[in-house]
């Protein structure tokens, strides 16, 4: 049985991902703000961040097969949380991962699933800019760069950081510092999933109608059990050959609004860059002639 590290243990799909695998004999370590979690911390902030760190690899014993990165937080109207969500989103996933490495890698055969979202591809307007700006570690230049949108800018640091953190994965899961060392790091990029979050969603007018007119060609909403499932999927040796992949779980929301964007062939301009990344990847491992 394996030692796992979940945040967003306390509800919604971090706690049924907790569930699952306590249910299949595995130590699980939950991460939370909620007071009920085996650790008790505010993602949003360096000191909480940095409380999750030490906690759990004092907890596993420095060792952790896997890790499950589901805390998040949703869209809201209130610009003052802006800060917050791209840090909980974001911060909340890369300087943990980051610290917890040296532990995920002493196991030689660890599974990380980032919970992304499909509203990283359905979501238009998104700032490239602010993107960037999360990706190089400066949240309050990201957040700035979304505010000046207006009214407009509730879901869009939602979007910008699940488009950082999916960003990172895809970057940092082919690193041979990770992939090498044996970690297999993906994203699930989960649709509509009734969650107190969604909940919440409903019951307001505004955003209740948002997200009942939002296409979601199966109909319906998606259960934290079913998301679960995928996740157990993603942590088992099934995932050995799964490196730097985003799943989407969505109901087909993003196939219909996309159909046409992925796959997508390497554009004629990026063959340079292509073949360059190609060689260096042939000379680094010694494959290739």
């Amino acid at each position: 049985m394996g030692i796992y590290a979940v945040t967003g243990s306390a509800s919604g799909m971090g706690a049924a991902v907790v569930t699952r695998l306590r249910a299949d004999g595995h130590t699980v370590v939950g991460v939370d703000i909620g007071a009920t979690a085996d650790v008790v911390a505010d993602l949003s902030t360096a000191d909480g961040r940095n409380a999750a760190i030490e906690q759990v690899l004092s907890a596993t014993d420095n060792r952790l097969d896997g890790a499950v990165m589901a805390a998040g937080l949703g869209p809201t109207p209130d610009a003052t949380m802006f800060g917050t969500i791209a840090n909980v989103n974001y911060r909340g996933v890369v300087d943990l991962l980051e610290a917890w490495r040296p532990a995920l890698a002493a196991s030689g055969n660890a599974k990380v699933v980032v919970f992304g979202s499909n509203s990283s591809t359905t979501v238009p307007f998104v700032s490239r800019r602010a993107v960037r700006a999360l990706l190089d570690g400066d949240t309050e230049s990201a957040v700035r760069r979304v505010r000046r949108l207006g009214k407009r800018a509730s879901p869009l640091v939602y979007a910008a950081s699940k488009v950082a953190v999916s960003r990172w994965v895809r970057r940092t899961a082919i690193a041979p510092e990770w992939a090498g060392a044996g970690i297999r790091l993906n994203a699930i990029a989960p649709g509509a999933v009734s969650t107190p979050l969604l909940e919440r969603q409903l019951d307001s007018p505004s955003e209740g109608r948002a997200v009942r007119s939002f296409p979601v060609p199966v109909g319906g909403f998606g259960t934290p059990d079913q998301i679960a499932d995928w996740v157990q999927l993603m942590l088992s040796p099934s995932a050995d050959f799964l490196c730097g992949s985003v799943v989407f779980v969505d109901g087909g929301s993003d196939a219909y609004l996309r159909t046409d964007d992925w796959p997508r062939p390497v554009p004629v301009r990026q063959v340079p860059r292509y073949l360059a990344r190609f060689a260096r990847f042939s000379r680094r491992t010694g494959r290739g002639g």
